[in-house]
């Protein structure tokens, strides 16, 4: 007799438990994410770092108007191998290159070569770790004619 009260005791712990989840998980998606600050690239590194340089490419100087600038990538995972999936809609050239950073710490993190997809054009890079990926990303640079 205990342990069927042991039992129903757990499941409905559990139930409660995924019901408060579900609930938390729609008042989260429902707020919108605060704004970015516009921070100065020289105190940053990283991918951060090109997140910036990126936002600053996409100003055009004279005006203030944005110059859409960029592919659209689509990384996926798996296992010790990465693909990104690239597609520049835009009349300008973006040269993309795949960055890989492995888990473990003798894995040796790695580049891909640098790719250029034109406009209306798609780019496929991979890359890969001997075990685990940390992270993947791509960075975007801005070809001049």
């Amino acid at each position: 007799m205990y342990r069927r009260a042991r039992k129903a005791a757990a499941s409905l712990t559990v139930a409660v438990l995924i019901v408060a989840g579900l609930a938390v998980t729609a008042v989260v998606r429902d707020e919108s994410p605060p704004p970015v600050a516009r921070t100065s690239a020289a105190g940053l590194t990283g991918a951060d770092r090109m997140a910036v340089d990126a936002d600053d490419d996409d100003r055009d100087g004279d005006d203030g108007e944005r110059d859409p600038f960029g592919a659209h990538c689509r990384t996926t995972t798996e296992g010790s191998l990465v693909t990104a999936f690239c597609h520049n809609p835009y009349p300008g050239t973006d040269r993309v290159q795949l960055h890989v950073e492995c888990a473990r710490w003798w894995d040796v993190d790695s580049d891909s070569a640098p790719a250029e997809a034109g406009a209306a054009r798609y780019a496929r890079l991979t890359g890969r770790c001997w075990k685990e990926v940390a992270s993947a990303w791509v960075s975007h640079e801005r070809v001049t004619p």
